[in-house]
This record gives structure tokens, C-alpha cells and sequence, in this order.
């Protein structure tokens, strides 16, 4: 029975999110896109694939950008390089991340070369109110005040159009992943011009997203204190029948915008005073693989630079590693809101959060995520404790009578009405509450996803060993039974994904196996034999989650069998007792 009401209570949470993930999200009608920002006829960087709307910065390039200088970069968390030519920032490699557990591994890339297979790249703009004023564009050679940047030495990048205006791009980067980028136009001139100043994200292709409702990946940002998240292929849709490839644009005061990945995130983090315009689009390509993404910013007034005057803008662009305290740190320093969303903590965001807290500190008593998951589980039960107790006392009880309500059907068997009568007459006089085995696992079903959540998004837990052959507690265990566990040289995985249940889920259906053995048998012998089954399903449903996932369920599944063992057997003592006394 308690088999029965966690399959249960899982199937309603699972349906749950299929309702609002699926027929919301899928179905029912998105609202259209905010209106582009039009501007006073702006004059955009030339280029054959420019966004034909007004208000759309930049361009989506259609050949790579020219080989020429380069600005190299080199901080605590990250190095790379800015191609001068455009001054794209467009080599951005992480100094802590391998691709893989090696250590020999290629460090991610997390912003690539426009002539790469994976373009991704930020670049910064001004657009002209006045036709004919020449703006810097793509093939615009700037000159670095300094032949590297790092944290003790910004750089300064200047650009003289030959018409009176300087363009100067001064750069900073702190000693994690945030860059400072202050725009300037210094008019020397006889007349005044306006300008509007823009900064992108760029990715020119479309990255392989991780097939599941779990995580986000793709466009996202915060408008006037609300998280939007458009996936790629809403962005694709949507941008492809609107003007300059809009497929979400609104107004805001601050905010951020960008590109996530899983563990990565590009960002765009304007002065949270200033008003602008945020968008998302889809522009076609002849780089990658034909498909561009952009995030862009631009302000809703132009700047009147008057002769002899300054015209500025403050853009910060983060380009790094989803830390949470790193996040929260930006988020408090710089007043940006909800910056900790860029990780998708999901609906559960206020149990999801605590628990990474949690075991984040366990974390660091311990020194081992794999022990912090199983300190955490032990602080679970406790605190499910009473409602644990109540529901196997009960469980107990019913046990117990087990062979009264046997002889009640066997009394009634023709009259099913007459059966549910006397045994909901027995269970009351037994004071026994058929229903509250549900209650302890509906209770720990958001725990249980939440911690999903955890695991499966956070990069503390990416490349997190425990001990043995799991050396990633954010992978699936790797060690696989269909091969011998590694004696014979093939991956049945290839055959089929369900060719792949290594060591750790066979372990957690045995825990499954003995907490099914203590509870009370189905009455319908079709129904228990199903039931017998369960182990088994479960360890191929789990053989592909991440094992610290499996980690929490195997150890959880022990506990509970000492506990339920425990909690029953006091429960059974007091009905045996008197069914002795009664014969």
C-alpha cells in the first residue's frame, strides 16, 4: 500500500507539471511580443543581414569578422581576447572549468570566435539619429590604450570617424566574471548630434538543449522585477515573421538580459536607473549553422551630445560561471534584481534554494557533497518524523488486522458493499486511518524534486565526486550491468538507453525491494504482483538520473526501512497482545 500511494503521489506531481509546462506553456496562446522601440530613423551598422526595424541594434554578422589585433585579457577566473577589429568580445575561457573530469581537458569556452564552429560573442554600438554620421561598425579598427586588460589595468579602445566625434569603449574586469564597460562619445564638432547607444549578445548557432522541463536554457532576463525566459525555438518562431526578428521586446527601468546555458551564463546589466529597451531576436546567418540569437539593450532617448560635450553610457556584462553566492554578490553590489534566477531554481524556488544552502554548508564541515546528501536525508526524516510515525504506526495497525479483514471477504464475498462496510467498521474500531501513508510522501514529493533541482542545475554539484566509481554526482552512475560492470569493451547504451543501470540504482531497487517487503500486501493479487514490479521499473526510471539523486533515494530507502521497521513492530505489539488475550 505504501508502494502504491508514493507511485501515486509522484503520477499527481508529474501530471501537475505536465498541466502547467505543457498545456500552458505549449498550448495556450503566447501574448505578442511589446512593440519594437521606434526611433528616430537611427542609422545602423551597415551590413547586408541589418535588422530592418527601427530600434534593433547591431547586426547578425554573415561572414566571420576580418583576422586583426587582438586585446588579450587575463583575470583570477577567466582569460581570453577582444578582436579590435569591431571590438567584439568574443574569447572568453574559464580558468576553473574543464569540458570534462580531466583535468587535461579543454577549459569552456563560454564565448567563441565568430570564424569558430560556436560564435558567441558581446559588442557594444552606437546608433545615429542624424543620416550620414559615421558610426563605428564591424569592420572599425579600434586603438587599446593598453596591450592587455586585467583587473589592476583597464583599457581604454578609441576610434576617430574623420567628422569631429571620438568613440571610446573603457574597459575594467574584476577578479571574478563581471566587466565594466563605459561608452563614450566626445564631440568636437560645430554641431550637436544624437546618438543612441546599444549593447548585445550574440550567439550565432543553435546549441544542443538539454531535452528536458527541468532546466532552461537560451534567452532570458529580468523586465520590471519579472523574470522572462523565451527558449530557443520560441525565439526562432516568433522572430521569424516580425520585424527585425523580434520575438520579445518591453520597456524597463534596469534589469539584465542575456544567454544561459546550464552552468554558463552572458548577460548584459545596464545602470538600473536608466530606461530601455530590452529584446530578444532571431536573425538569419551565414555563420554556425545559419541560426542567430540576440539579446539586445538599447535606451528609449536619444543622447543630444551638444559640441564640445561628453555623451556616456554604463553597461556591465557578465560572462562566467552561475555561482549562487557569486550571483547574489553581484546582485547586492550592484542592485540587480533576481540575478540569482539566471539559475533555474523552478517553482520550488523557496525550498530549492534553502536546500542548496544546506547542503552547501554540509559541503564544507564534511568535504563531500555525496556525505552532505546523506547527513541532509537523515535531516529530512527527522523533520518528517511525527507525520512518518503516524503513517507507519497506522501502517502497523493495518498489518496487524490484516487477517480479520481477510475473513471479513471471505464472510462477504458476494456482497462488495457489505465487505467496505466492515472494514471501515474494523479500521474505526482499530482506530486505524487507511489513508495517512499518503500524507509523509506527498509532504516530501517537493523536497524530492527540489533536490532534483539541486543536483541536476547547480555547478557546485557538476564534476562533485563521492567515493568509488562515482566520480560526478551531477552525472549518471557509469558503471553499467549489461557489460559485466566494464569486463567486456561495449556500451550496450548504444543499443538502447535502457541498456544503462549501473551499480548504484541496482542498489537503491534492493532498498526498494526490502521497504516494499514491510508493507502490507495488496489485497488483489493481480494489483501485488504489479506491485512486485516496482523495484524493478524504478531502477531503470533512475538508472539515468544524476547518482546523487540515486545517492539520496538508496540511502533514504535504508532509513526508512529501519525507521518503518521500527515504528511498526511497537504498533503490532499492542494488537497481537490483545488478539492473544481475546483467544
Amino acid at each position: 500500500m505504501d508502494q502504491k500511494r508514493l507511485f501515486l503521489a509522484i503520477a499527481i506531481s508529474l501530471a501537475i507539471m505536465v498541466i502547467f509546462q505543457v498545456v500552458i506553456d505549449k498550448f495556450l496562446p503566447h501574448p505578442p511580443p511589446a512593440p519594437v522601440v521606434t526611433l528616430a530613423q537611427p542609422q545602423h551598422n551597415a551590413g547586408p543581414a541589418q535588422a530592418t526595424a527601427a530600434g534593433a541594434p547591431g547586426t547578425a554578422q554573415t561572414v566571420p569578422a576580418a583576422a586583426g589585433p587582438r586585446l588579450a585579457i587575463d583575470a583570477p577566473k577567466l582569460s581570453g581576447s577582444i578582436a579590435l577589429t569591431g571590438a567584439v568580445l568574443d574569447d572568453i575561457q574559464l580558468k576553473e572549468y574543464h569540458e570534462t573530469i580531466s583535468k587535461t581537458s579543454p577549459l569552456v569556452q563560454i564565448l567563441g570566435r565568430r570564424d569558430g564552429d560556436k560564435p558567441t560573442f558581446v559588442q557594444f554600438g552606437w546608433d545615429a539619429v542624424t543620416p550620414n554620421t559615421p558610426v563605428p561598425t564591424d569592420s572599425t579598427l579600434w586603438t587599446a590604450s593598453a596591450p592587455k586588460l586585467t583587473p589592476a589595468t583597464p583599457v581604454t579602445l578609441s576610434w576617430n570617424n574623420g567628422a569631429g566625434l571620438t568613440f571610446q569603449l573603457a574597459l575594467a574586469i574584476d577578479n571574478n566574471f563581471m566587466f565594466t564597460v563605459h561608452q563614450q562619445v566626445i564631440n568636437h564638432a560645430s554641431a550637436a548630434v544624437q546618438l543612441y547607444p546599444w549593447s548585445r549578445v550574440v550567439r550565432d548557432y543553435t546549441p544542443q538543449e538539454k531535452t528536458t522541463y527541468i532546466l532552461h536554457e537560451g534567452p532570458l532576463g529580468v523586465f520590471n522585477n519579472t523574470l522572462k525566459e523565451i527558449s530557443y525555438k520560441t525565439t526562432k518562431n516568433d522572430g521569424t515573421n516580425t520585424p527585425g526578428g523580434t520575438a520579445f521586446s518591453e520597456t524597463s527601468n534596469g534589469g539584465w538580459l542575456g544567454i544561459t546555458d546550464k552552468y554558463w551564463l552572458n548577460a548584459l546589466i545596464p545602470d538600473q536607473s536608466e530606461n530601455l529597451s530590452g529584446a530578444v531576436r532571431y536573425l538569419p546567418t551565414e555563420l554556425g549553422d545559419g541560426h542567430a540569437y540576440q539579446t539586445d539593450f538599447i535606451t528609449t532617448a536619444a543622447q543630444t551630445i551638444a559640441p564640445g560635450a561628453t555623451g556616456d553610457n554604463l553597461m556591465r556584462v557578465f560572462t562566467g560561471a552561475k555561482l549562487i553566492d557569486t550571483l547574489d554578490a553581484y546582485g547586492t553590489q550592484y542592485g540587480i534584481p533576481s540575478f540569482d534566477k539566471a539559475i533555474d531554481f523552478g517553482w520550488f524556488y523557496f525550498i530549492t534554494k534553502p536546500i542548496f544552502f544546506a547542503l552547501d554548508w554540509l559541503n564544507s564541515k564534511i568535504g563531500n557533497f555525496g556525505l552532505a546528501i546523506m547527513v541532509f536525508t537523515i535531516g529530512v526524516k527527522l523533520l518528517f518524523f511525527p507525520l512518518a510515525n503516524y503513517s507507519y504506526r497506522s501502517m502497523g495497525k493495518m498489518k496487524a488486522v490484516a487477517p480479520k479483514i481477510k475473513l471479513i471477504k471471505e464472510k462477504y464475498k458476494d456482497d462488495n458493499a457489505k465487505v467496505q462496510q466492515e472494514t471501515m467498521a474494523l479500521y474505526k474500531a482499530e482506530k486505524i486511518n487507511p489513508a495517512s501513508g499518503c500524507l509523509p510522501m506527498l509532504v516530501q514529493i517537493p523536497v524530492f524534486f527540489s533536490l532534483y533541482k539541486v543536483i541536476y542545475i547547480t555547478i557546485e554539484m557538476r564534476q562533485a565526486p563521492f567515493y568509488g566509481w562515482i566520480h560526478d554526482l551531477s552525472a549518471p552512475d557509469p558503471t553499467n550491468i549489461f557489460n559485466l560492470f566494464g569486463l567486456i569493451p561495449f556500451d550496450p547504451s548504444t543499443l538502447s538507453p535502457f541498456l544503462a543501470v549501473g551499480a548504484l540504482p541496482l542498489i537503491m531497487g534492493f532498498t526498494m525491494f526490502l521497504q516494499q517487503k514491510l508493507n502490507p500486501a495488496p489485497p488483489d493479487p493481480v494489483q501485488a504482483r504489479m506491485f512486485q514490479f516496482m523495484p524493478i521499473i524504478f531502477t531503470f526510471m533512475l538508472a539515468r538520473f544524476p547518482a546523487g539523486l540515486v545517492l539520496y533515494w538508496t540511502w533514504n530507502n535504508l532509513l526508512t526501512v529501519g525507521q518503518q521497521w521500527l515504528i511498526m513492530r511497537r504498533a503490532a505489539a499492542p494488537q497481537q497482545t490483545r488478539q492473544l488475550a481475546k483467544t
